[in-house]
């Protein structure tokens, strides 16, 4: 074969590699509102008594397993840090993910000085939603996210302690962060970031944010 025509059939094939390892989807067109797929179990929220912005609510074990994203979820994982119970959340989130086939798009700030340009990049991508993983980008969302209130964000592992009606936050005992010098509501504990917490509280996350139940804390001390 040719130099020339060896070179073409060798970029085909790389381009046609990359399409076929993605989604094919840039994010640059409108998609379909979200809809859950399935419905919450009894006992994740009292249907009587909807939570109130800001409130915790403790859902029974497993009360969140039934729901599911629609197609073609668009999220954007923004995280920072290399600890241990960062790293448990990663991999929980990209694991959902993959299982939920949901269009993950992955966001990690060079440093400090990059946390708030780095939400604004993620803004810009207009996602479904933003998850967040690693306590020190919890000062940036609580400076951030009063001023978007059109996206929807989930923190997991940790909370911003004002969110506003667009923040929802999955923690619990041991994963209560809520900012520097602010008071948590449990003691610190990395143990506690176990895989099957951590699993558990992406999808909680995901379930609540899918219907409509935001702006507060899902507490998971028992799965």
């Amino acid at each position: 074969m040719r130099p020339l025509l060896r070179a073409v059939a060798m970029l085909a094939a790389a381009a046609a590699l990359v399409t076929g390892c993605g989604s094919g989807d840039d994010w640059s067109r409108p998609h379909a509102t979200p809809t859950p797929i399935g419905t919450l179990g009894p006992g994740f929220v009292d249907p009587s008594a909807m939570p109130a912005p800001e409130a915790t609510v403790t859902p029974r074990p497993g009360s969140w397993t039934g729901v599911h994203p629609s197609k073609d979820y668009r999220v954007v994982l923004l995280t920072s840090g290399d600890d241990g119970p960062t790293k448990a959340l990663v991999t929980a989130i990209t694991d959902w993910a993959e299982e939920e086939h949901v269009d993950l798009r992955t966001v990690v700030p060079d440093d400090a000085h990059d946390f708030i340009p780095s939400i604004t990049r993620v803004l810009e991508m207009r996602p479904d939603l933003i998850v967040s993983a690693g306590n020190d980008l919890i000062d940036p969302l609580a400076t951030v996210t009063p001023s978007h209130l059109s996206q929807q964000f989930l923190v997991v592992g940790a909370e911003l302690a004002e969110p506003t009606h667009n923040v929802t936050s999955v923690d619990w005992d041991g994963a209560s962060f809520r900012g520097e010098g602010l008071g948590a509501s449990s003691t610190y504990d990395p143990g506690s970031f176990t895989a099957e917490r951590c699993a558990a509280a992406i999808r909680a996350g995901v379930a609540a944010v899918l219907n409509d139940l935001t702006g507060i804390v899902v507490w998971l001390d028992q799965l």
